[in-house]
């Protein structure tokens, strides 16, 4: 039987053959930007997050887009990119119980429309409280749509 991964290993040990670029169908042109999409590895991924400082914020399309530019590709795939940045806050909050002190500060990423993230851990109300502790004033959410951070363009760091 095999037993589950932590979220250190899923950050340290990625799947093989990762980073890479795949070339995808015509109809991947209008979907990503282009045929060339790059697959990034968590570690990838985690050094991006670790680059925004205290009081700026950066949002997963700054990251995708980044990723893709130093890889020479089209864009960066959401799926397995958006999953990265999960590992990243996971590994960020185990360190934390860890008593850590240099943490990845995933709180600081945002949606491309300056929401918060309810995958993150401990959802949208532990990100707010982290970045209301940096400054930053929230919105809440209405109806089904999460809270978001105000004027977050303001703030956003070039990557």
């Amino acid at each position: 039987m095999r037993t589950r991964k932590s979220w250190r290993e899923k950050l340290e040990n990625p799947p093989k053959g990762l980073p890479k670029v795949v070339s995808g169908p015509p109809k991947w042109e209008k979907r990503f930007g282009g045929t060339r999409v790059l697959v990034p590895t968590p570690l990838l991924v985690d050094e991006l997050i670790r680059q925004v400082p205290k009081r700026k914020l950066v949002t997963v399309k700054q990251i995708r887009e980044r990723l893709a530019k130093d890889f020479k590709a089209d864009s960066a795939c959401p799926l397995t990119t958006g999953i990265f940045i999960r590992i990243a806050a996971e590994v960020a909050e185990e360190d934390l119980r860890g008593r850590k002190k240099q943490i990845t500060p995933y709180w600081r990423v945002l949606k491309a429309d300056g929401s918060l993230n309810e995958k993150f851990p401990g959802g949208t109300k532990t990100q707010a409280a982290r970045l209301k502790k940096e400054g930053h004033r929230i919105q809440p959410g209405v109806g089904k749509k999460p809270p978001k951070v105000k004027d977050f363009e303001k703030s956003l760091q070039k990557l």
